[in-house]
Parts: structure tokens; sequence; C-alpha cells
């Protein structure tokens, strides 16, 4: 089937999409794989710290996911001047979050290391890699808004760019530093926060046509908030899922511990292609419907749809094929391997239902449907916590039982927002302009 001029454009933005968002997550990877070699209680340690940054991070992932509609939109209105003052108010908006988040991890960075088990050298090495690494949140948070300003200029080429170099710069550094210095644990998080400084000040550069010189004003960052509580709500949903799992299958055996850890690595990656399929999407449905075109928005989403339930059925195809193979991949273990196995075809078959979730999460999204997002995700977890409950009572279902319930849950978001998709009330009154505005009103070629 031929691809049409909006699924060529979306194909376009999601190749650069694709790539920033597989980069981005090396930055921990580099930080485990050289750690790692520091022995056990550094490695542990590392993890309870990229647990605690990875939560917090995903608390704040409005800052990305909501100025790429608010820019897009106000592009698609021809409004320049709103799009810089919607980028500046996020961008002040990173720098008054970031610092005090900050300051309180540096301070909670003990007792949280402590309330989730670290103890000895395990707690040191997490407590001092959490300390360094709250240095660079105020930095991660511009980048974050920087990710966003440029998705909603459709320009996702300069940022694979700084975060691909970013991450070589990182490895090199961090070498250095932790062998050839010695700074052990202490060097790779201040490695990182030398690259995430570096980073945030190229996106500053990136940035600074895009942006106004205004002060912030509460009237203008409280929607911005409000947004972000929406989507704090559904990110709490989301990640309590699969805490929540991970917590049921270690009380179940370690071979279903193991296999389930590998089925959780699998899923997010191949949930890259899937998001990646949708970042265009925000941007996109934001400026039709700035330009006032429900049409094109609608058009768009059912682009984006059709685009990654077409990837979802050749990776359900190639999962399902060679389940067996990367079982044996990732262990030698037999129990694991079988465990694994059953698992994957389980999470072949979640990306059907996946490619539907994502793709209109990203259509909700542009059209500032925030606020049903964060609803819907907590009503997503009803058909799945009885799920949970029944390989609670009978562990015998072990794996298989885990990953049905996440099956309910994907199958589950996928309704819920088909339905919300179909209704159009996501596009909300600002949307409801007729499609025969003016030409001057339509979404600039971009």
């Amino acid at each position: 089937m031929p691809l049409s001029t909006t699924d060529r454009r979306i194909v376009r933005l999601a190749i650069p999409a694709l790539g920033t968002l597989a980069i981005e997550p090396l930055y921990i990877l580099v930080d485990t794989a050289i750690v790692g070699r520091l022995g056990t209680a550094p490695l542990a340690g590392l993890a309870i710290a990229a647990t605690v940054l990875l939560t917090l991070t995903s608390f704040v992932m409005f800052l990305q996911y909501g100025v790429t509609p608010d820019v897009a939109r106000a592009l698609g209105r021809d409004d320049a001047d709103g799009a810089r003052r919607a980028a500046s108010d996020s961008a002040w908006l990173a720098v008054l979050l970031g610092v005090p988040a900050g300051l309180v991890l540096v301070m909670l960075a003990r007792p949280l290391a402590i309330a989730l088990g670290g103890r000895g050298a395990v707690l040191v090495a997490a407590t001092t890699y959490m300390r360094i690494s709250a240095i660079g949140l105020p930095f991660v948070f511009v980048t974050m808004v920087g990710h966003g300003v440029m998705r909603g200029h459709n320009n996702l080429t300069r940022p694979l760019v700084v975060v691909a170099l970013a991450n070589v710069v990182n490895v090199v550094l961090e070498l250095i530093v932790v062998y050839g210095f010695d700074m052990g644990v202490a060097g790779s998080a201040w490695s990182t926060v030398v690259v995430q400084v570096g980073a945030a000040i190229a996106f500053g550069g990136i940035m600074r046509p895009f942006l106004a010189r205004v002060r912030p004003v509460w009237r203008r960052l409280r929607p911005v908030l409000a947004r972000g509580g929406h989507l704090g709500l559904r990110s709490i949903a989301m990640i309590g899922a699969w805490v929540a799992m991970t917590r049921v299958a270690a009380t179940v055996d370690t071979a279903t511990l193991a296999a389930n850890q590998v089925l959780v690595q699998l899923f997010t990656f191949l949930a890259l292609a899937l998001d990646a399929l949708a970042i265009p999407a925000q941007s996109l449905v934001a400026g039709a419907l700035g330009a006032g075109d429900r049409e094109a928005a609608m058009g768009i989403g059912r682009s984006s749809l059709k685009l990654s339930l077409w990837a979802a059925a050749g990776m359900c195809a190639v999962l399902a094929a060679l389940s067996p193979l990367l079982a044996r991949l990732f262990s030698s273990d037999g129990a694991v391997i079988s465990r694994v196995i059953a698992g994957s075809l389980l999470l072949a078959a979640m990306q059907i239902p996946g490619a539907v979730a994502f793709a209109l999460d990203g259509v909700l999204i542009g059209g500032h449907d925030t606020r049903y997002l964060g609803r819907a995700a907590m009503f997503n977890l009803i058909p799945w916590l009885p799920c949970l409950v029944v390989v609670i009572v009978n562990p015998s279902l072990g794996i298989g039982g885990l990953w049905a319930g996440q099956l309910v849950l994907m199958i589950t978001r996928a309704v819920v927002n088909l339905r919300r998709f179909r209704s159009r009330r996501w596009m909300g009154p600002a949307a409801c302009v007729t499609t025969t505005a003016p030409s001057r009103r339509r979404a600039p070629a971009r």
C-alpha cells in the first residue's frame, strides 16, 4: 500500500525521533557497564540510584511532552511570538523545578537508598551517585524542554546530533575519570553531570532563536503545571504497574524474576519504535488544531495509527519467531529460558494493542487532552489488578499470568484511547474552528 503525504511526513520525523529515543538510555547503560567492572556493591548502588533518578525524571516528562503541542499549536495559527513565549515559559519552569528538585535529592538521597534496600557499601555508592547527580537535574530538565521545543518545530535532527555527541563524550570521559583517575562511582556520576551540563548548553544555543525575553508569569505557568499534574498521574499509574509486577515476580521464584527482567527490557526496546511514531503526532496534530483544521488532525491520527500497526505487526512476527533464540541470548538456565519464551509470545501479542495505545497517546497529547489521559491511566488499572491478584494467590501461573495481565492492561489502554479518539472530544472547544479558515491560519510548511 503506497504511503500518503501525511504518512511520509510522519516517517521522516519518526526516524530521527527513534534515534534520539534509542540513544538517550545509553547514559545509564554506559554507567552500568563501566561501574559493573568496579564490583558488585558499586553496581548495586548504581541500580538503586538509577531507579530513583529515572522515576524522578519520568514525573517531569511533561516539560517535554507539554511544550511540544504548545509550540506547534501556536505555529499552526501563525503565532510565532506565542510559540516563543511557550518555549520560554517551559525553560523557566525547568530551572524553577530543577534547582529545588536537586536540593531535595541531595537531602533525601540516603533515606531513599535505605528504603530501596541499600546497606553498607551499596548504600554508600547509591548515596554518592545520587548526590552528585542532583547537580545535573536542572540541566536535564532544560534538555527535556529543548527536545520538546524542537519537536514542536518539527526539527528532530539537531537534537539527535546533540544527544549522540553527548553519549560519545560520556563514554570517553567516564573511562578516563573512573579508571584513569580511579574515582570509582563518584567519577561515573561526575562525568555524567559534566555531559548533562554540556548538552543543556547545546540545547540552549539551539533553542535561542525560538525563545522570547519574558519573565515567568504564574497565569502562564499554571496551565503548564496543571497538565504536568495529569501526566504525572499517568506516570504514577504506569510505573506502579511495572513495579508491582516485578515485586510479585520476586515472590514466585528467582527464575521468574530473572525472566521478567529480560522481558521488561525487551518491552522497553520494542516500545522505542512505537514511541518514535507517536512523537510526530504530538506536533502535527497540535499544528493542525492550531490552524483550526479538525479533519487534518483526525487524518494525522489515522495515519499515525496505521503506521504504528504496520510496525507492530512486523515486530510481533519477528519476536514470536525468534523467541527461542532471544531467550538463549539472555540466559543459559533452562528454567529462565522456558519462562522467557512463554513471556515473549505474550509480549509479541502485546505489540498490536500497544500500537493503538502508543499512537493515540501521541495524538491525545497533541490535543492537550492530558486530563483525560491521567484519569484513563488510573481506570486502565481496574481490569489489570485482578490478574495480578490471581498470580499472587496462585504463584504457579508465574510469568504467563504476569504477562497475560500486562496484555489485558495494554488492550484496555488501546480500547480506551480508541474510543476517545473517535469521539473527537479530545480536540477541545479551542479546536472548534471551521475547516474553511482563511489560508493565513494554515500551518506553515516546516
